[in-house]
């Protein structure tokens, strides 16, 4: 083995090869399921679930440890044996979640949800101990949208715990608590954070200048929505509700901005940036979209059975559309080895970029209309299969031996 194979088996590159390929299995669960769905129980809970708890949950864990100790200037540990340990936790717990979500028994489910949130909580722990010990940081409110996410998902999963327990007049409530405060909450508050750097790397040019600022208002005001909605969900006040799903609508346009702002200044060009920019645009129809169903459904059973409808645009549409997008662009980074092997995974992964940026959003605005059901399979099947041309050539990158 050359010098460079060794180091990329034991140093950064080696660790996220192996760390990369446990997003990539749950989306490849969600491509399974796509198409074995009508013989598979719990199929639409299994779909969710797989993408959110599995892929989403993975990624803002590892990347998240990653971004924070860029950020901090945290120093590299000589080994990763704590992250490896949190790693397997969840991941136990998630497939012992979906195992109980979908076919019982309940308590392996509940012990699965425990889990997880064992690991979530150490998660937490380290990025708070990072961040105290560590000198003033530029950026260092993404660790913050980091650490106010760990909190929201940490108080959504024991609502989520409970629902595989019981079915009784409390679960609609329980679940547009749990549906808000874990996806808004935890993925959705890690992506804010995130794009503040990321998104002008992604592009190759310089931050916007009122971006950290931008950033920095949006935190208070993201998290008061997300308040209010979690105490509008529960005790069903559809106006306090719907006024949380506002104030965070307010927060993503303030990120928004200096987004926007940094691409007339340098358009996308890429798959990655395409998909992270169609992502944000989803989340802020879907925020819209969810303010409008919370305030005219009549009773928290009519709202929960309305969010069905917002859900392919916040889990389809922002979360996989960001999530597939940053994977394009951090991961042929990440495996290092110079410009020359950089440029050709980049290349990989970017291959027939507009076809599939297309066919997505397109497919998942024609999804979400009130078309035929063959309509609707036709479209799935074509997001089904742009997913595919992602999780092709990035398996083949991270199973590939580094010459």
């Amino acid at each position: 083995m050359t010098a460079t194979a060794e180091r990329s088996s034991t140093g950064r590159a080696g660790w996220h090869r192996r760390t990369g390929l446990l997003p990539l299995a749950y989306l490849g669960g969600v491509v399974a399921l796509g198409f074995a769905h009508p013989v598979v129980p719990q199929s639409r809970w299994l779909l969710v679930h797989l993408l959110l708890l599995g892929a989403a949950t993975n990624a803002v864990l590892i990347w998240g440890a990653h971004f924070a100790a860029a950020i901090l200037r945290t120093a590299t540990p000589p080994h990763r044996r704590g992250e490896a340990a949190r790693l397997a936790a969840l991941n136990a717990g998630v497939l012992a979640v979906l195992a109980g979500g979908a076919a019982g028994p309940a308590w392996a489910g509940v012990a699965g949800a425990a889990v997880v949130f064992a690991a979530v909580g150490a998660h937490l722990w380290v990025l708070a101990a990072w961040l105290r010990r560590a000198l003033p940081a530029r950026f260092a409110v993404t660790v913050r949208y980091y650490l106010a996410g760990c909190a929201a998902v940490l108080t959504g999963i024991p609502a989520g715990a409970w629902m595989l327990l019981r079915d009784d007049d409390l679960r609609p409530r329980l679940l547009l608590f749990h549906a808000h405060v874990n996806l808004l909450g935890f993925v959705t508050l890690t992506v804010l954070g995130t794009v503040l750097t990321l998104w002008p790397t992604v592009l190759r040019t310089r931050m916007h200048e009122g971006a950290a600022r931008a950033t920095r208002r949006a935190l208070p005001l993201s998290l008061a929505g997300l308040g209010c909605l979690a105490v509008g969900a529960l005790a069903w006040w559809p106006v306090v509700a719907a006024a949380g799903a506002a104030l965070f609508a307010a927060a993503t346009v303030l990120v928004a901005v200096p987004v926007a702002a940094t691409a007339r200044q340098r358009p996308p060009a890429s798959f990655a940036a395409w998909s992270i920019g169609a992502g944000l645009g989803w989340l802020l129809v879907a925020l819209a979209w969810d303010a409008v169903t919370l305030l005219t459904a009549p009773t928290a059973a009519a709202a929960a059975d309305r969010f069905d409808a917002v859900l392919p645009a916040l889990g389809g549409g922002f979360v996989a559309q960001v999530l597939l997008g940053a994977l394009s662009y951090l991961l042929p980074m990440a495996l290092g080895g110079g410009p020359g092997p950089v440029r050709e995974r980049t290349a990989r992964m970017e291959a027939h970029w507009p076809q599939r940026v297309a066919m997505t959003n397109l497919g998942l605005a024609v999804y979400l209309l009130p078309v035929g059901a063959y309509v609707r399979i036709a479209t799935a099947l074509l997001l089904l299969a742009a997913l595919l041309q992602f999780l092709l050539p990035a398996a083949r990158i991270l199973l590939s031996r580094t010459r």
